[in-house]
């Protein structure tokens, strides 16, 4: 992975944490996501008019991935309802890496060299320890652990079928305009359907569709880019230390606790990141 493509994966976990954090500030997390996804298609189809068109071939990867980013959001408000961020959140972006990392040795015939697999362990085990941490009431919560181990799964398998697609496609920003626009679409038409007041509501988040949206899109906008240039895993796992960025938002904004454990998880995820950083190979 070079210098360029490391430095974006990190702009890109920085923008997560922006949008993950106003979702998280939202009232209702269902009209702040649906607000955010909204937004993703608006930029999308701002950029529409100045890319190349992807090539048919990457229509069957641009239906799955829209599937698959539908089962990722709604999971992931499921788990926000019950859980707290810090088990959530670290739960389903710890776990991907490592199922990730696992689908591309074991069936894309990617190989990564013991470094590069030490660094995406490390950084898997210093974001899924986060989660460890148990509410202030002592409480581990069982069910939000499992709906967030789902949506692990789904950030994985959009992950892999996302890359596959930007490399097929022939152009990573094309591909992505339309796969936001799509997505938009389809969850706003879902979620509109099954909760009617859901999108006049989004609507009245002018902050979460412009900044948290825009955040969004070019956050995977980056990391779809970056899907074209390096391994699939390290992408994944590189952008995953979005949680570290969430973590000092948490700290500095919402004036969340900082403990030690925390500290430790930080320093063992940040480890994993030098490792992918410092491999020459």
């Amino acid at each position: 992975m070079t210098g360029a493509v490391f430095l974006m994966v990190l702009a890109a976990a920085v923008l997560h944490a922006v949008w993950n954090a106003l979702v998280k500030g939202g009232a209702d997390k269902a009209a702040a996501m649906t607000a955010v996804v909204i937004g993703q298609g608006l930029s999308g189809l701002v950029l529409l008019p100045f890319v190349p068109v992807p090539d048919m071939a990457s229509l069957p990867y641009l239906i799955g991935g829209v599937g698959l980013h539908f089962g990722y959001q709604a999971f992931l408000i499921a788990a926000y309802r019950i859980g707290d961020l810090s088990q959530v959140y670290p739960i389903a972006r710890g776990s991907s890496p490592l199922i990730v990392t696992a689908v591309s040795i074991l069936f894309l015939g990617v190989q990564l060299a013991p470094q590069q697999l030490a660094g995406i362990v490390l950084i898997a085990l210093g974001i899924g320890s986060i989660s460890l941490v148990r509410r202030a009431d002592g409480v581990f919560q069982g069910k939000a652990a499992l709906l967030a181990l789902t949506t692990g799964g789904f950030i994985a398998s959009y992950s892999i079928v996302d890359g596959l697609g930007a490399r097929v496609a022939g152009t990573a920003l094309g591909f992505y305009a339309w796969h936001s626009l799509a997505n938009a679409a389809v969850f706003a038409g879902v979620m509109g359907l099954a909760r009617p007041r859901l999108l006049p509501a989004a609507i009245r988040l002018p902050r979460s569709i412009f900044l948290g949206g825009g955040a969004s899109f070019i956050a995977y906008a980056l990391v779809m880019y970056a899907f074209t240039q390096a391994p699939i895993a390290l992408v994944t796992a590189l952008r995953e230390t979005s949680i570290i960025f969430a973590l000092f938002i948490g700290v500095g904004v919402f004036r969340e606790p900082l403990n030690l454990a925390k500290v430790a998880a930080t320093m063992m995820t940040l480890g994993g990141a030098a490792l992918l950083r410092l491999y020459r190979g």
